[in-house]
């Protein structure tokens, strides 16, 4: 696989040259990259770049908090171009007091279309028809994975047995993987072309291996769904599909029942919870042991539309860790659990709902398996969480 490639490659590199030369961050070194986008220049950095990251912000006020607010994204979006450079991704700030509602008009097949932006605060990304929007952390070094991510295939190919071991330890993403004669079937383009749709978020594998391909029990043209943290995948139905069939059944398996809240898409996984069971376990020995106890709720629970959890590592946001204590009055150096409403416009968004924990679990004990488990999760791992 190509990051276990690079993985090597940078661990020779590193023994290659002095250990100073191996851990030079990056810092900005003054040059403007990123440049203000009109309707006057859109069109020339549109013909320019296949990739463009756009940023389309509010008014810069002369109140000295958010010119600095301003000037911090905008660091960070030049030293993202700085590192970038040499990737050809172009980077365009859009003033949304001079552009009330950007418009871009784009050729398609010699067809005009428009993409339109009117959301303040937003980042998109603008890559060949599509136009993605970023709901992740705003952080240099998250973007720069981000749009690396987002450059790569929309399909990785695993061609040896090493390789499916490596798919079968990615556990906290939704993946496909699907089987076919080759690049050049018709099947397979149709799967690539889904994958466009979703990348980054959701990762595609195929494989044109039949020993790679009897290990995962896959047959020809065929998809299998895994949804985070489960052991068993989904066979998509009615092989072989079309590009929409796989779209659609992504779009309608995409609510998994557990989930990891990851820095790059962490504000589309909060908002889009509803009534949320929110869980936040450490990587300690206890820690792990709390997550595994959840692995093996949602797992039991998977058909349940009502039950959601998002697993938050503290470790993943260190920039929150006193915020969510002192907001849910709770310990994150300990395992714990709450449910939140992020929908109810009654209540402000971080509100923590009060939630007998007993009933929750309750609900979940006639999908359960393991009757001692429960006895077990409910006594000191679980607890409340008031409104701070």
């Amino acid at each position: 696989m190509k990051r276990t490639h690079l993985l090597v490659l940078g661990v020779y590199l590193l023994s290659s040259c002095g250990a100073e030369e191996g851990l030079n961050f990056p810092t900005y070194d003054g040059k403007d990259r990123v440049v203000s986008l009109t309707e006057k220049n859109f069109k020339q950095v549109l013909k320019k770049y296949d990739l463009l990251c756009l940023y389309y912000h509010e008014p810069v006020t002369s109140d000295k908090v958010s010119q600095k607010q301003f000037q911090l994204k905008e660091i960070v979006l030049e030293l993202v171009a700085q590192v970038l450079e040499h990737k050809d991704i172009g980077f365009v700030m859009v003033d949304a007091k001079k552009e009330k509602q950007m418009c871009l008009a784009k050729n398609k097949g010699g067809s005009l279309f428009l993409i339109c932006f009117n959301e303040e605060g937003s980042l998109y990304i603008l890559k060949g028809d599509r136009t993605i929007e970023f709901d992740g952390e705003f952080a240099a070094d998250v973007l720069v994975e981000f749009l690396l991510d987002l450059i790569e295939d929309p399909v990785e190919i695993i061609n040896s047995k090493l390789e499916v071991q490596a798919f079968e330890r990615i556990e906290d993403h939704i993946k496909l993987i699907g089987f076919f004669k080759s690049e050049d079937s018709e099947y397979y383009k149709a799967f690539e072309e889904a994958a466009e749709h979703f990348q980054p978020y959701i990762k595609f594998f195929a494989t044109f291996d039949k020993g790679v391909a009897k290990k995962l029990s896959l047959k020809m043209n065929e998809v299998d769904f895994y949804e985070p943290f489960m052991e068993e995948p989904i066979v998509i139905p009615d092989k072989p599909y079309t590009e929409e069939e796989i779209v659609e059944f992504v779009k309608e398996h995409q609510r998994p029942t557990l989930r990891r809240l990851r820095p790059e898409d962490m504000f589309e996984t909060w908002n889009t919870c509803g009534k949320t069971t929110l869980c936040c376990p450490r990587s300690k020995p206890y820690g792990y042991e709390f997550l595994e106890i959840l692995k093996q709720v949602a797992r039991d629970n998977t058909d349940n539309p009502d039950l959601s959890i998002v697993w938050i590592d503290p470790d993943d946001f260190p920039l929150l860790v006193a915020y969510w204590e002192k907001t849910f009055k709770i310990d994150l150096f300990k395992p714990q659990i709450g449910v939140v409403n992020v929908t109810d416009v009654s209540i402000p968004q971080e509100s923590v709902l009060g939630y007998p924990l007993p009933a929750l679990f309750s609900a979940m004990q006639p999908r359960r398996r393991d009757q001692n488990s429960h006895e077990t999760t409910t006594n000191g791992s679980f607890r409340e969480w008031d409104e701070g």
